[in-house]
């Protein structure tokens, strides 16, 4: 077995695979449905940290992008002198560039595990992955709200609200973001484009991958994607993320 495999399988697969076989037998009837909504605003608080991080740093740099810009412009014809100058900003501001990336990068492969996780955990035989002191249910109660969530969803139901919902994180995430500058390069524009045109996309590959798939994968994707509005929400008010600059970032960028 690969060793990045074997890593991902001891690290990541197993525990969360306990931890959703543990909260099915929590659940009333042994659910399968309230088990995946339960696993997935567990392991959301828990990346709650690095969610806030990786929001208010890129916050922080759409704040002060207007500045970096008149950095760019002043050593256009100086390469190594704008990169300098650009250093000594971001540690000036005490921001770092790559901060609202990192987080995501370590998300990331916890969000691919679950999605296996997810996959598995309708299917009794692949208890083998429980730990010796995990409770076993006899059966796992797949059905949830009348839908079969071991198979895709024959009406579509779930498939067409994860795809309403992504469509929905990704209005509220434009709407949080500020408006494109009217003297903005071919780039930026090009850039802008593309963002608008995944905001629409986004949502109808969601729908189109969800027909396919077992329905307990649209079923996490909806709490997930409710959870991500929530917290979006909070951060953007300042409900979350510690600071008082916590305001509409097209508010600050504007000025």
């Amino acid at each position: 077995m690969n060793i990045f495999k074997y890593l991902a399988k001891i690290i990541l697969l197993k525990p969360l695979y306990n931890a959703l076989i543990f909260l099915v037998w929590l659940m009333p009837g042994r659910n399968l449905g309230l088990a995946i909504i339960g696993l997935t605003i567990i392991t959301r608080l828990i990346l709650l940290p690095s969610s806030i991080k990786a929001t208010v740093s890129q916050r922080r740099l759409k704040e002060l992008q207007p500045e970096m810009d008149k950095i760019r412009e002043k050593y256009k014809d100086d390469k190594q002198g704008q990169s300098k100058a650009l250093l000594e900003f971001y540690f000036q501001h005490k921001i770092n560039p790559l901060g609202s990336c990192l987080p995501l990068l370590i998300q990331f492969p916890i969000l691919i595990i679950l999605y296996y996780v997810f996959r598995i955990g309708v299917d009794t035989s692949r208890f083998d992955l429980l730990y010796g002191f995990m409770p076993r249910p006899e059966t796992v109660n797949s059905l949830f709200l009348g839908i079969n969530l071991a198979k895709p969803d024959p009406h579509f139901i779930l498939p067409i609200i994860a795809g309403l919902s992504q469509l929905a994180v990704g209005l509220q995430m434009r709407a949080d973001m500020p408006k494109p500058k009217k003297d903005a390069s071919q780039a930026e524009q090009m850039q802008g484009m593309l963002g608008q045109q995944m905001i629409f996309l986004t949502p109808l590959l969601t729908f189109f991958i969800a027909m396919k798939l077992p329905s307990a994968l649209p079923l996490y994707w909806i709490a997930y994607s409710l959870f991500m509005i929530i917290q979006q929400w909070l951060i953007m008010r300042g409900k979350l993320g510690g600071q008082k600059a916590t305001v509409k970032i097209r508010e600050k960028v504007d000025k």
